[in-house]
């Protein structure tokens, strides 16, 4: 039975979730904000991760930065209402693997739910995490070192966007 954390601060929306997917015979637990989301998905092992964007504490966009800055390599959903080309594409570059906009169909979250657990069939989140703490550094020059969660990267991403939405209307 795959296990999945959602994380999300509204009750209606939270209880909603979680009926469905026990209802699929999902393995649920919660989280109600972004600090103890981010915890549970440090110390446990989940199949997937809903992730809303908006939280109190720390944003969605924080919590899925900082995981996949540790190794987390779990499948994350983003969920939220920010329906923008501009904070969809950040997302997707912050590490989620998938991003849906509120409100939305619930058969279509669980398509979605279920593809992207069919990909990790064979493995959990822990086993990522487990394979950069065993394996040794590589040495590097520093100048060679890319950090994909780079602000300034994020930035310039940000601008392309603009730059190609406004071209394109």
């Amino acid at each position: 039975m795959a296990k999945i954390l959602i994380v999300e601060d509204e009750p209606n929306m939270r209880l909603g979730l979680k009926d469905n997917l026990e209802f699929e015979s999902y393995d649920v637990d919660i989280a109600t904000n972004g600090e103890e989301g981010l915890k549970k998905i440090l110390e446990n092992d989940y199949n997937l991760v809903l992730l809303d964007v908006m939280l109190p504490q720390m944003s969605g966009f924080d919590v899925c930065k900082t995981a996949r800055k540790k190794g987390v390599a779990t499948p994350i959903i983003l969920l939220t209402a920010k329906g923008e080309e501009i904070d969809k594409v950040l997302g997707l570059e912050l590490g989620a693997d998938d991003y849906v906009t509120k409100p939305f169909s619930l058969r279509e979250l669980l398509a979605r739910i279920k593809a992207l657990l069919r990909r990790g069939e064979n493995f959990s989140g822990s086993d990522i995490r487990d394979k950069i703490i065993s394996e040794e550094p590589k040495k590097t020059d520093e100048k060679e070192k890319l950090d994909i969660f780079d602000e300034k990267e994020v930035e310039k991403s940000k601008k392309i966007v603009k730059k190609k939405t406004s071209m394109m209307s």
